[in-house]
Parts: structure tokens; C-alpha cells; sequence
């Protein structure tokens, strides 16, 4: 693909910085992606490994979901792949790691981390700046928290210099902050998300990911 790999433009080449109108429909053409491997195809197909170095761009920076490597295919009538955990760390769901078998949501999961990543232009493992000193913070868990105290636009790239529209900002934070929940059952399909994200569908506030929140050691609790 002409303009590589999304990574390259989040977290390297900051030359050039992808606009808000174009993450958004990245994270939109992605979510389409995914909900086509999960609910159209004649088998389903868990991709196994969502991440900015598997989302290619073309010419006029529409995203293709690559690198199937590791990728499981399974029969509609069955609701669960059993799987080795092969995924990349910062993305792998939490019933991923318990060593249960997988369903589609483990892209779900992986798609929510992502989308954090498109709208701060983060590392899922960067620590946030903060005057505070809140260094100890998991950037998710940091993201969870500001979406509920409605200051979504301190999460928002600061390469783009404000020039960002704060309502599709705040309904993609929501969104992913439900993709990321504990609870694979709590998470959307991806099929939902599509709707979400077109404004065909309306969604809560997502509550905190609990688990994931105690799983990174963060303090945020500690301090409030």
C-alpha cells in the first residue's frame, strides 16, 4: 500500500499528521472490516491480531485490515474457537489470557485499543502527560476515566491543534471504552459499532474497565 502501515502516521512520521476527518473514517472503515469478517463472510473469521501495523493505507488513506497470519476461521453454527494465545501484548483480550476459547469479541477488544490509539495518537502503553504526575497511569485506563469526567478533548492528539470535531471525538471514546470492557458479553459486535459510529445507533456512557484497571497496577483510585 502507498501510504504503508497506520502506525507509521500515528506514532512515526509526524511530518505529516492524519487529519480528524480521516481517522475517523479509518476507524470507521476498519470497523466495517471486522464486522464483514465476523458477520458476512460464509464462515466467521477472527483475525487474531487488530493493531496499526496490520491496517494498510491506500492513495487516499482507506484502511485494509492485512497480515491474516493468524487469523481463525470457524463454522457459524459454532459460537467458540479454542486458540493459543498468539496475539501482540497491549491488545489481547482479557479471556484471551485465561486461555478460554475465543470469539469474535477478542477483535473487539483488540479494534477498542486501536481506536484509543487513532484518537490520541498513543501507544496503548504510553503513560499520559499530565501536570498531576499521573505517570503510573495505563493510557486506557487514563482514557476511561476522562471520558467520564467529559474532558475527551485532553485526549485528543495535540498534533491536530484543537481542529478536531469533539462530538465524533467523545462517540469514538465511548465506543472504544466499551470495546474494552472486561466483559466480553458487555463489549458491542462489530456490527454495532459500524452503526454507532455512522450515528445510526445511540450509546451509553461505558462504564470502567474494572479489571483492566486493576490488572496495570494503576493508582488513579488512590489518588482521587
Amino acid at each position: 500500500m502507498p501510504n504503508r502501515s497506520l502506525d507509521v502516521h500515528l506514532f512515526g512520521n509526524k511530518s505529516m499528521v492524519l487529519n480528524w476527518t480521516v481517522r475517523y473514517q479509518m476507524a470507521l472503515g476498519v470497523a466495517r472490516g471486522l464486522a464483514y469478517l465476523h458477520e458476512s463472510c460464509r464462515d466467521c473469521i477472527i483475525h487474531c491480531d487488530i493493531k496499526p501495523e496490520n491496517i494498510l493505507l491506500d492513495t487516499l488513506f482507506v484502511p485494509k485490515i492485512a497480515d491474516f497470519g493468524m487469523a481463525k476461521l470457524f463454522r457459524r453454527d459454532y459460537s467458540r474457537v479454542l486458540t493459543t494465545i498468539r496475539g501482540t501484548v497491549g491488545y489481547l483480550a482479557p479471556e484471551w489470557i485465561t486461555g478460554v476459547a475465543i470469539t469474535p469479541k477478542v477483535d473487539v477488544y483488540s479494534y477498542g485499543m486501536m481506536l484509543l490509539e487513532i484518537i490520541s495518537g498513543k501507544r496503548n502503553s504510553c503513560a499520559p502527560c499530565s501536570s498531576g504526575g499521573n505517570l503510573d497511569v495505563y493510557f486506557p485506563v487514563h482514557a476511561a476515566h476522562k471520558l467520564l469526567e467529559g474532558d475527551v478533548g485532553s485526549l485528543v492528539d495535540q498534533m491536530l491543534h484543537g481542529d478536531v470535531n469533539l462530538d465524533e471525538a467523545e462517540l469514538a471514546c465511548k465506543v472504544a471504552c466499551w470495546c474494552i470492557q472486561d466483559n466480553e458479553l458487555d463489549r458491542p459486535t462489530m456490527g454495532h459499532v459500524v452503526q454507532i459510529l455512522e450515528g445510526l445507533v445511540e450509546i451509553g456512557m461505558p462504564p470502567l474497565p474494572r479489571l483492566l484497571e486493576a490488572m496495570t497496577g494503576s493508582s488513579h483510585s488512590a489518588r482521587s
